[in-house]
């Protein structure tokens, strides 16, 4: 029986964890999380006036970091559905920037990827950082995120995968295995395990050409992908042809 990715228990699992989420990303990855986000905004850079869309954009990093990678000329939507979650990104947005006009740089909605309330062909970039695989149905997930991309637009996707290395591959699952889920509990107090969670979500989840191959399936061009930190984690980018 794979993973429980069920949307009530992954809402409720990461309300439960909110208040010490981006403490427990920074000490469980060493910070390597910020370094794999700025080569996300590197690699898919903003271009031309078009807003840019985040889902499952948790406590708001990806987003804010788009916005600020803009300038501030850009409209930044970021979307997710544990309300928890959203409240805290909206608290960074409030805190962290403010647009010329006085008013948060980015819109924090709560909504669920797998059905957008955007209209189609909307955003020039659509990006999800460590959360699809959380979307019960990635396929779903993905189609909707397409729907809501322009023509032309791109798709990125960051995620965690398996090194192929297998020397990196051995201490990657013994880490995942028994480390991060006894310091996860520890801090998080999470009564639904969610750092248990975590370990078997990502071995469960298509990496690589696998991926890949899902979404070009779901309709984008020219996708690719960069393992990052030995594999650890890895970017997808497609784009939306111009027709579908």
């Amino acid at each position: 029986m794979g993973v429980d990715k069920s949307e009530n228990r992954v809402r409720r699992m990461f309300g439960q964890i909110a208040p010490r989420y981006d403490l427990l990303n920074r000490l469980l990855s060493g910070g390597t999380d910020v370094y794999w986000r700025w080569r996300t905004l590197r690699t898919v850079a903003p271009q031309g006036e078009e807003p840019v869309l985040d889902v499952c954009t948790g406590t708001g990093d990806l987003a804010l970091a788009y916005w600020k990678r803009s300038g501030g000329r850009l409209s930044v939507v970021g979307t997710d559905f544990t309300h928890e979650m959203l409240e805290l990104a909206r608290r960074k947005g409030q805190a962290g920037i403010e647009s010329s006009n006085g008013s948060p740089g980015v819109e924090f909605l709560e909504a669920d990827t797998q059905s957008l309330p955007f209209a189609d062909d909307r955003f020039q970039i659509v990006s999800v950082a460590f959360g699809l695989r959380n979307v019960t149905d990635t396929r779903r997930g993905l189609r909707e995120m397409i729907r809501v991309c322009r023509p032309g637009g791109r798709v990125a996707v960051l995620e965690f995968s398996e090194p192929q290395n297998s020397l990196m591959r051995r201490v990657y699952h013994s880490y995942f295995k028994h480390v991060l889920p006894r310091v996860g509990q520890l801090l998080a107090r999470n009564q639904e395990e969610a750092y248990k969670y975590l370990p078997t979500s990502v071995s469960e989840f298509p990496c690589g050409q696998k991926l890949a191959d899902m979404m070009s399936e779901c309709g984008l061009r020219e996708v690719s992908f960069t393992p990052l930190t030995f594999g650890i984690a890895t970017l997808y980018v497609g784009t939306k042809p111009e027709s579908l």
